[in-house]
């Protein structure tokens, strides 16, 4: 516990899912939320485990994000921060290898180019080391457009029953899907959920850690760290839902 003798409470790490959490979804972090962290920080360790690569995050919490938190796990961990220092990385491409990787993403290309949607933008498959994020309108649409979208997908179902398609096709591939945000949805190595981020901290001595989430449901992408069996989880609505637990558990003013 040498890195954490600072804090009131060393032995306890609060993990933050980013978006719906932390901040609004694809928006900048408030100042609220910020000194909020800042105050947190000074009794607990704290750390965020987002879907998203670093530049992604960076844009949301900030460009000192990998200093203004004490864990820093980009792509659920895969890519990896303790106190700024970049931690052992795993990539998606080497794990599946090319030619299984370019016919699935063949297969999903296909899937969105027969797809009978209002809008489509562009960026339907976004590469990131430890996984793809699949968008059936395009990662490239505007706020209002993805806002639009998400309304659609709630009664047409768009993101679920492309799942369910690519569960059924791709049985053999042991990969997993996870429907998060707005417009898209993750695919990755089974096992490379939210808990991947885990595995850097298990020699920490934590007794107890903290995560806050707003997918937490079954199929959200933050599911499988919510109810793990070393997780205190906290389900939230939004970033202002994030701040009012905060307070109440650590007295934070």
């Amino acid at each position: 516990m040498g890195d954490w003798q600072d804090r009131e409470k060393p032995d306890t790490l609060v993990l933050f899912d980013v978006d719906g959490t932390l901040t609004p979804a694809r928006r900048v972090v408030t100042d609220e939320m910020v000194e909020i962290l800042k105050k947190l920080r000074k009794k607990v360790v704290i750390g965020f485990v987002g879907g998203s690569d670093i530049s992604k995050q960076k844009e949301q919490l900030g460009k000192n994000v990998i200093e203004d938190f004490d864990f820093a796990f980009s792509e659920n961990g895969l890519i990896a921060y303790k106190l700024g220092n970049q931690l052992a990385s795993q990539s998606f491409i080497d794990w599946i290898g090319e030619e299984k990787y370019k016919t699935l993403v063949n297969f999903i290309l296909g899937y969105i180019a027969k797809l009978d949607i209002p809008k489509k933008r562009g960026t339907f498959v976004e590469f990131r080391n430890g996984m793809i994020n699949v968008s059936p309108i395009g990662r490239n649409c505007s706020v209002e457009e993805r806002n639009d979208f998400e309304e659609y997908d709630k009664i047409h179902h768009i993101r679920e029953k492309f799942v369910d398609c690519l569960k059924d096709t791709f049985s053999d591939y042991s990969l997993t899907f996870s429907i998060g945000g707005q417009i898209s949805f993750d695919v990755f190595p089974t096992g490379w959920d939210k808990t991947y981020c885990l595995k850097h901290v298990e020699t920490e001595g934590f007794k107890t850690i903290h995560f806050f989430g707003d997918k937490t449901y079954e199929g959200g992408n933050d599911y499988e760290i919510y109810v793990h069996p070393l997780i205190t989880g906290h389900s939230v609505n939004s970033p202002k839902d994030t701040i009012r637990i905060l307070k109440e558990i650590y007295q934070l003013e």
